[in-house]
């Protein structure tokens, strides 16, 4: 099956459209919303932070969504030692196939043009890009790995960060 996939910015023609998409029952509590998304991306922005949200495309149509942050600021509950990946980085804050769209390959090619995307230095330069998942979520674990991400587990505590963060090395 031959595919068109690309990434849209998301803007008023195309936000309701990406705000329908929806991820298969069983994975609703490893992702938020993209509505909920937009919403922080918006309050991400107005609070000076980068959030950088797109639509996934194939052809015309919208399949999944991802939000791309950059030197994301520590909380007061960061410890800086620990949580190096930070600052000056990229962050893949948010990554989601419609469920009606995944198993066909369109994730990993879709990552793979968001990890090509970062390579651009939309912000500037940096030496990782970082992201983050539930411990459980095996899927996005094994496809995260297989880009080259590494698990930073002595950050992952299940109170501060309830998610395990992994690293690249761009």
């Amino acid at each position: 099956m031959k595919t068109n996939i690309h990434l849209a910015k998301i803007n008023y023609d195309n936000a309701f459209e990406i705000c329908k998409l929806r991820v298969k029952k069983a994975q609703k509590n490893f992702v938020a919303s993209n509505m909920a998304s937009l919403a922080e991306a918006f309050a991400a922005r107005e609070s000076g932070m980068t959030a950088l949200p797109f639509g996934i495309y194939n052809g015309d149509s919208p399949i999944g969504f991802v939000m791309i942050g950059y030197d994301v600021p520590l909380d007061d509950d960061d410890d800086p030692k620990k949580c190096w990946f930070l600052k000056g980085n990229y962050l893949i804050w948010r990554f989601m196939i419609d469920k009606r769209y995944q198993g066909r390959g369109y994730g990993k090619e879709a990552f793979k043009q968001v990890l090509d995307y970062i390579k651009t230095w939309p912000c500037g330069k940096a030496e990782y890009a970082w992201l983050s998942y539930e411990p459980e979520n095996e899927v996005a674990k094994k496809m995260y790995a297989s880009f080259g991400f590494e698990e930073v587990p002595d950050v992952y505590d299940g109170d501060n960060w309830d998610e395990m963060p992994a690293v690249l090395k761009l």
